[in-house]
């Protein structure tokens, strides 16, 4: 969608007006934005999601402080999903507030439209100093569209020493690649402590992405630790190949091997969380800066027989997703929230903190209510959609699903005999697909009729910028028999 400069105007005008309204007191600034988000961060992948599962926790072991202490100060949500687990298109949506089969982003291997109309688009164009710092990630591409500054790289960049685009420029740099996105980070902000006007920065970071390469101060932490297993450790997909397949039924032993370094990176990246936070402090900003956290989408880590993510399993789907803003006081300390909360509700909720109107087409809702107390409503389903890609030694084929608070429903496109239906309350690990149980008719049923409203409603469609594998459309290429969804 294309916005002209009027209406960006016209929308910062009015903005303005109502962020003055909306303060404690008339003299009240307008909250900086802090976002911080991680690339392929399970949603347990955090020390207090570790002490809180108990014997439940597969790595007891992670230490990672402070995430913690933004979940301590601020408020942590317990079901915070994306509606596309995969780098790119998350990311986008997270920008955007639409879905990827309407903003132009359905695969890795696409740049991020120039003309999408953004959360960074609409806060520059309300007075909001932009900048974007880290892993941008949205194919090769060197713009940075909405920000005033970025200081980033192109693509996945590497650990060591990434080269960086700063504001167009390349520079080389030296370094792990998030202690040297942190300082850039640090900069912005001590530079904007004193220029009086609020600022906006999202920051990307490479971790814990394979290759996992862990900086020297982390490189041999957690010597031996194993992790401990799953229920659903051997039951694979049924897209799986024949070596995910090999393993279903196998016995589950009570602890497996991990990777360790994922962790050692995670635990070296939340030393970096921590400078931030630090930096906050020492330029008296923390007080009026809304600081969130969270991953760009789920990991496997051996859950289902597999890695990686794409599909619509939990372990893929779920999010860690942290927000503090001391500024709200007791009320949204150390709260934990169970609603279901959306990477396509970011957006909408950066704009409601900045006291701005969000564009009807977006498609999510501010979660800021949920800070403070309970709103008298707040979804109970939502709409999951992935695309398959070219991607090398991925089986997934085009996915949609319904989740609400207690089943799912995955439907694999043009691979009807694949579909799942999960009772989630009763089985957690989605282990036992009920999709052909009589006696779950009922429940498969409501959630199909569900799972059709919200295909109607948010308008999907297979786009004509999806990246398709080269075996698409041969005889057993991914896209089966599409007369048949």
């Amino acid at each position: 969608m294309k916005i002209s400069f009027t209406v960006l105007l016209g929308l910062a005008l009015f903005a303005t007006a109502h962020g003055r309204l909306r303060g404690a007191t008339a003299g009240d600034p307008r909250p900086n934005i802090l976002f911080i988000y991680t690339d392929d961060q399970s949603f347990e992948a955090l020390s207090v999601v570790q002490k809180e599962l108990g014997q439940k926790g597969r790595f007891p072991w992670l230490k990672t402080p402070n995430m913690d202490r933004i979940a301590a100060d601020g408020v942590r949500f317990r079901n915070a999903f994306v509606v596309n687990s995969l780098c790119s298109p998350s990311r986008a949506v997270n920008l955007t507030g639409r879905y990827n089969h309407l903003n132009g982003i359905a695969s890795n291997f696409r740049a991020f439209p120039t003309n999408n109309v953004t959360c960074a688009t609409l806060l520059r164009a309300a007075g909001y100093t932009t900048a974007y710092v880290g892993k941008w990630h949205m194919d090769g591409q060197r713009e940075r569209p909405g920000f005033d500054h970025h200081a980033t790289y192109v693509g996945h960049g590497r650990y060591a020493d990434c080269p960086f685009i700063v504001d167009g420029k390349d520079m080389p740099t030296k370094g792990w690649v998030d202690d040297v996105a942190t300082d850039y980070a640090i900069r912005f902000m001590q530079k904007q402590a004193s220029a009086g006007k609020p600022w906006f920065m999202m920051l990307g970071f490479k971790t814990p992405h394979q290759p996992w390469e862990p900086p020297a101060r982390t490189k041999d932490l957690y010597p031996g630790e194993l992790a401990r297993s799953v229920p659903n450790l051997n039951t694979p997909p049924p897209y799986a190949g024949a070596n995910q397949k090999s393993k279903a039924g196998s016995p589950v032993p009570p602890k497996v091997p991990t990777n360790l370094d994922y962790f050692r990176c995670l635990t070296a990246v939340d030393d970096c969380v921590g400078r931030l936070l630090d930096a906050l402090d020492t330029s008296h900003s923390a007080s009026n800066t809304v600081v969130m956290f969270t991953s760009d989408n789920g990991f496997y880590l051996g859950a289902h027989a597999t890695g990686d993510k794409r599909s619509a399993y939990e372990e893929s789907i779920r999010v860690p997703f942290l927000v503090r803003y001391p500024a709200l006081g007791a009320a949204a300390r150390g709260r934990v929230v169970d609603e279901m909360v959306l990477n396509l509700d970011l957006a909408q909720s950066l704009l409601d903190f900045a006291g701005l109107p969000a564009p009807k087409d977006m498609q999510g809702q501010s979660w800021r209510p949920l800070l403070t107390g309970k709103p008298e409503s707040w979804r109970q389903n939502w709409f999951y959609q992935y695309f398959a890609e070219n991607q090398k030694g991925t089986r997934i084929p085009d996915i949609t699903a319904v989740r609400t608070t207690d089943a799912k429903l995955i439907r694999y496109r043009g691979h009807q005999a694949w579909n799942e239906l999960f009772d989630l309350k009763s089985d957690p690990y989605e282990m036992h697909n009920l999709y052909n149980d009589p006696a779950h008719a009922s429940l498969k049923e409501k959630l199909q009729a569900e799972h059709d409203r919200l295909e109607k409603v948010l308008g999907y469609s297979v786009p004509d910028f999806v990246d398709r594998p080269p075996n698409w459309s041969q005889p057993g290429g991914l896209a089966g028999d599409l007369a048949n969804p």
